[in-house]
């Protein structure tokens, strides 16, 4: 399945927040989409699950309008909203029948997912009986009740310990080796680079870039060297004369050269040693997420 999300527009109160947004998710690749706090993340969601409706642009289900109604869509808001007095089974079954299943089949997914989160002893125990964390796994149980079609994830792993993160990574990695649409966001990095084929970066309601991130750290760190074990002011003072062109800074204890065009990596080692530049590591640099997170939005704004 593709999805491609087409210049999509959506106001509030005569200010518009997504500016003709463009992008695509594939089936059987996890999409990161990313963005600080009002980049328009969530509303996109919404406009997707037809919570609000656009006030232009498409989004096209393998090249036909897209229908909520005809496609099961799994949602985790950022917002949890489960019923604190009402037992975990009842309302994940409830849910589950909201999504157009029948109980019978709403029941045996809720219980599939209240076994693979480990949570039989709870399943007829009130919400508020839970701890933060199993509450928490139940609010991730109903995003994947009935098979969904689309997962949702909207910052999926708030509140989750070590242990039952991984549980997470692995039900999200079984979904997209199915063949499942699947997009989430998170402000933790570490996630998205971890489990994400593609990324989008949306910024004040506008896409910034989007691909696959492989090829996107490969794009930014072209022409770039890392060395370790030395300082910015060792290498800065020594290669200002010989190489003005270079851009030099630094990231996590490591001095980072743009060289701004193509050079020999031995050839640069060997200049190193001639000019008695002690150094641990030296090798083609590849920006974090993080790094290129930041670099876009700093330059956007």
């Amino acid at each position: 399945m593709n999805l491609e999300i087409k210049n999509i527009v959506k106001s509030f109160s005569g200010k518009e927040i997504l500016h003709g947004i463009n992008f695509s998710v594939q089936s059987g690749r996890a999409m990161g989409f990313l963005g600080r706090n009002g980049a328009g993340k969530t509303t996109t969601f919404r406009c997707l699950m037809d919570v609000f409706k656009q006030d232009s642009g498409q989004f096209l289900l393998d090249g036909q309008v897209f229908n909520h109604n005809n496609n099961k869509i799994g949602y985790l808001p950022e917002e949890r909203g489960l019923y604190y007095k009402v037992n975990v089974l009842d309302q994940l079954v409830y849910f589950g029948q909201l999504r157009g299943g029948t109980k019978q089949e709403s029941t045996q997914s809720a219980l599939y997912w209240i076994n693979y989160f480990g949570l039989n002893d709870f399943k007829d125990k009130h919400l508020e009986t839970l701890s933060k964390g199993n509450q928490q796994k139940i609010q991730i149980a109903q995003a994947f009740l009935n098979d969904p079609d689309i997962l949702i994830l909207d910052e999926p792993f708030s509140g989750l310990d070590p242990v039952n993160s991984q549980i997470f990574k692995e039900a999200i990695r079984s979904f997209v080796n199915n063949g499942k649409l699947v997009i989430f966001s998170s402000h933790q990095m570490s996630y998205v680079e971890e489990m994400c084929d593609d990324i989008t970066l949306i910024h004040q309601g506008d896409i910034l870039l989007s691909g696959d991130l492989k090829e996107i750290k490969r794009d930014k760190g072209l022409n770039k060297f890392f060395i370790s074990g030395t300082t910015y002011e060792t290498i800065n003072d020594t290669i200002v004369l010989d190489y003005p062109r270079f851009e030099i800074t630094t990231s996590d204890d490591r001095v980072i050269i743009d060289t701004k065009s193509e050079i020999n990596l031995n050839e640069f080692i060997q200049y190193l040693i001639q000019k008695n530049i002690s150094f641990t590591q030296v090798g083609f640099y590849e920006p974090s997420l993080q790094d290129i997170f930041v670099e876009m939005v700093g330059e956007r704004e």
